[in-house]
């Protein structure tokens, strides 16, 4: 698995970074196969479940990262392919429609999660995890709302570790997994 991580790595950072959509695709499972990595370093089972719902939220952060490189250089005017990339500043509307709908399906993914007869298992309490359903709601609504004011200027991860706001929906959300338990 690690072999094949830096693999992936190693072809992003050669060509993949540069076509449109592969790109993100590539963002979004590299950040996927660490979470299955650190399933399998766990020795805990890894789920349908697990992988839809990473997939999703990190394909939505990783359009958020393009999406505030574009909206920066739409700002400056330059409406000319990204450098290094294949992306034009034209192409701003349609990333965050596509980065919003994939957060937003995350949040389905979650719901979804908790009426499945797993959860019921794994939880003395699944119902709970309703709880943050509107958590996640508000954090995928809100980073896209700061993004589209130009308000993202880290990777989406590093802001998330650094606002205050993130974590404590992080906390929260700790939480309410906590209290399902």
């Amino acid at each position: 698995m690690l072999v094949g991580y830096y693999a992936l790595t190693l072809a992003y950072s050669l060509a993949l970074k540069r076509v449109v959509m592969v790109d993100v695709v590539t963002l979004a499972l590299l950040y996927t196969v660490r979470i299955v990595a650190g399933t399998a370093v766990l020795g805990t089972a890894l789920t349908f479940w697990l992988l839809a719902f990473s997939m999703f939220i990190f394909f939505s952060l990783a359009l958020i990262k393009r999406y505030a490189e574009l909206a920066a250089q739409r700002s400056k005017g330059i409406s000319q392919q990204a450098p290094g990339r294949g992306y034009h500043s034209d192409d701003l509307e349609m990333i965050a429609s596509l980065g919003a709908a994939s957060g937003y399906i995350s949040v389905l993914v979650l719901a979804l999660y908790i009426q499945d007869i797993a959860s019921a298992e794994l939880y003395r309490s699944p119902q709970v995890i309703w709880l943050a359903c509107p958590l996640l709601l508000f954090w995928v609504s809100r980073i896209w709302l700061l993004a589209h004011r130009g308000q993202m200027h880290d990777d989406p991860v590093v802001f998330a570790i650094r606002d205050r706001v993130s974590l404590a929906v992080g906390l929260l959300f700790a939480l309410v997994i906590w209290l399902a338990l």
